[in-house]
């Protein structure tokens, strides 16, 4: 096992008091995880009749108008609002499959900030099984309703983990057996030619500026997505949903 532990888990970037979350599915998902505190649940009695929530929950009943004062504007709540409390830190040791069979991919995001985008990749994480997301403490959204909202309840499903130090922690992930692929439109090798058969660590920069020199020098791959040459490239959301099912296909055979 790595001799160093490299960082911390999600939610802890700063935010103003606690998140809430709207919307059924990510409200729904965070009662449900054991591991999230619920402080508070504004709901309608529409919605309520409608849901089998458990007992004890702190339920008070609102109006539509009460609700949208929670969110941001015109954003869908659909009747459920409910105030969290962050997640608590997770080393990322202690996710890492060191001593098992687990092959599933293991997604890592360097400054991909937009917090719809990284709602969209944890979903897509938890659809193909990931291990979990890694992004660096800085230049990483939030845990918001935003966030939440685009994630569709997957952020209670995969583990967030926040490093101070990312080149350090794709070290760690290497001693833990992932071949680590960086993905770059301009790499000659395709992505279904560099995974492996065993563990794959996906690397995804933002757009436009992509993955930083530091964190490509802790690669052990770059490679690209076949895409048409009538487009220059994809939202990161799009290119995190392939490569991980690429990378899930490839781990069953």
């Amino acid at each position: 096992m790595a001799s160093h532990k490299s960082q911390r888990r999600r939610g802890k970037a700063s935010i103003n008091g606690n998140p809430k979350f709207w919307g059924r599915h990510a409200v729904l998902a965070a009662i449900e995880n054991p591991e999230r505190v619920i402080h508070k649940i504004w709901a309608t009695r529409d919605t309520l009749n409608q849901l089998d929530l458990p007992s004890g929950l702190p339920i008070q009943f609102a109006e539509v108008t009460d609700l949208a004062r929670f969110v941001p504007k015109e954003a869908p709540h659909q009747g459920i609002v409910a105030e969290v409390a962050p997640l608590e830190d997770q080393w990322l040791a202690d996710v890492l499959p060191y001593d098992s069979d687990d092959i599933r991919p293991l997604l890592v995001l360097d400054q991909v900030t937009d917090p719809h985008n990284v709602g969209a990749i944890f979903r897509s994480a938890a659809a193909f099984d990931a291990v979990a997301i890694v992004t660096q403490d800085r230049h990483a959204p939030a845990e918001t309703g935003v966030l939440a909202k685009a994630a569709s309840g997957a952020l209670e499903m995969v583990p967030w983990i926040r490093v101070v130090n990312l080149a350090r922690a794709l070290e760690e992930i290497a001693e833990a057996g992932y071949w680590r692929i960086a993905l770059d439109g301009e790499a000659e090798e395709t992505l279904s030619n560099a995974l492996v058969p065993g563990r794959n660590a996906l690397i995804l920069g933002a757009e436009g500026d992509g993955i930083r020199h530091n964190v490509l020098e802790h690669c052990d791959q770059i490679a690209k997505l076949p895409i048409s040459d009538a487009m220059e490239s994809l939202n990161v959301s799009n290119a995190a949903a392939i490569s991980l099912y690429a990378a899930a296909t490839r781990s069953k055979n």
